[in-house]
């Protein structure tokens, strides 16, 4: 019996992956500990073969079932996905700037609360759109937003929260959602680093109008590269697509045309009637749109998304018994009250007067082959970057400033073993003395 082309596809990806694929034994101080990285296997490939023989390579039918897939895995009403989270931040602030939201359209010189400890492309879409963020420090051990520093933040002009879940660990929402239904303010959840993650049993991803996720190898589940934006109303559905696909009016998906059915007969702006509907554009937009292909792939990593999250946990948890006899010369975390998160890493910050720095630690690791990462941007204020931008600063970021001196992370993706962990523990106590 001639086998069918998906069997034959089927068994070339099998050859494929124990050939390219296959796990490598673990020498400890000779294998590398990456600090992150991308589990798979066999139906993430096969999605991908088959994705690429349909060469559909824009955004196509796997996108739209991994878009509605998502959406109800998060539990928002849609979900749009975009080529990185980074993109998925800029078009999150950047629907909020549309003439469509009314009287609560964002405008150029409105602030936007937010943190310095954090992802630079958190808070470079505020800038870019013309918008001031506001910088309050944060808590030591669960690396969020302190909320005094967020009440005492509000003025005027303020009409906006965007910030994310430091790690994985979730600010206070109890807070922030007080705060943006007292003052009217719009809340960009960005939750790239913590899909699964829940605050008093809620899902993260489902408190702000908006929310954010990215889908690089480093986070919960991989595209490669991706992310998507969701929404909480309907109503955002149109501008959101639209800043996405070019800032077109036209609402056709790749490869569509006419759903309107009256392509010829809209006038708007200050166009000749009946000027092609699907070059006719109502916002200042982009061509965000991630492809099939990824979305294909993201489908298969949605089946494994439990082990990741159940394995993240079981990961942290370890290090954190692990090390606690540390806890003299370490500022070990802690999740944040009301949250289980789904961490993305495990954070430590050296404690002052101790034997040894942050940077002669991370130099330490990284000798063993141990992979670290600095608490992102530390104080984004004193990267060059961000030297001259717009902002407005509350208190004084002392937290912040500590953190980008002190503070460091190590992995805890599931792709992490118990033999792993045992080194990382092994060498963080030699690092002591211990």
């Amino acid at each position: 019996m001639v086998p069918t082309t998906d069997q034959m596809l089927q068994n070339l990806v099998a050859q494929a992956f124990e050939e390219l694929h296959s796990p490598k034994e673990f020498i400890p101080g000779t294998s590398a500990v990456p600090v992150t990285g991308k589990v798979f296997g066999r139906p993430e490939l096969e999605a991908a073969v088959k994705a690429s023989l349909d060469f559909w390579l824009t955004s196509g039918p796997y996108t739209e079932k991994f878009e509605s897939t998502f959406a109800k895995t998060v539990g928002m009403r849609g979900a749009y996905m975009v080529n990185s989270g980074s993109s998925a931040n800029l078009l999150a602030i950047t629907t909020l700037t549309s003439p469509k939201m009314g009287e609560r359209q964002l405008r150029p010189g409105d602030e936007v609360l937010t943190v310095a400890a954090g992802f630079p492309t958190t808070v470079t879409p505020i800038i870019q759109n013309n918008l001031i963020p506001v910088y309050v420090d944060i808590d030591m051990k669960t690396y969020v937003a302190n909320v005094d520093a967020l009440q005492a933040a509000i003025s005027p002009k303020t009409k906006a929260i965007m910030m994310a879940h430091t790690l994985g660990n979730p600010f206070n929402l109890d807070i922030v959602q007080e705060l943006a239904k007292k003052h009217n303010l719009w809340l960009i959840e960005d939750s790239c680093d913590a899909l699964g993650g829940t605050y008093r049993d809620q899902k993260l991803g489902t408190f702000g109008d908006l929310s954010t996720f990215s889908f690089y190898p480093a986070h919960h589940i991989t595209t490669g590269e991706g992310g998507a934006v969701l929404i909480k109303k309907i109503a955002h559905k149109v501008v959101v697509e639209s800043i996405r696909d070019w800032g077109r009016d036209c609402w056709c998906p790749p490869g569509c045309d006419n759903t309107c059915l009256k392509r010829y007969e809209w006038q708007l702006g200050e166009l000749p009637e009946g000027y092609d509907h699907k070059y006719t554009y109502s916002h200042l937009g982009y061509n965000l749109k991630s492809g099939d292909i990824q979305a294909a792939i993201g489908l298969a990593q949605l089946d494994r998304l439990d082990s990741f999250i159940e394995l993240r946990r079981r990961n942290w948890a370890y290090l954190q018994q692990g090390l606690e006899d540390l806890q003299e010369f370490l500022e070990l975390p802690e999740a944040a009250e009301n949250s289980d998160p789904s961490w993305f890493g495990y954070a430590l910050t050296v404690k002052e007067g101790g034997p040894i720095s942050r940077n002669k630690i991370v130099e330490k690791l990284n000798e063993s082959n141990i992979g670290t990462r600095l608490l992102f941007g530390g104080n984004l204020l004193r990267q060059p970057a961000f030297k001259e931008t717009p902002r407005r600063v509350v208190g004084e970021l002392t937290n912040t400033d500590f953190v980008m001196t002190n503070t460091f992370w190590i992995g805890v993706w599931p792709g992490l073993t118990t033999q792993m962990l045992d080194y990382m523990i092994d060498q963080l106590h030699k690092a002591f003395g211990k």
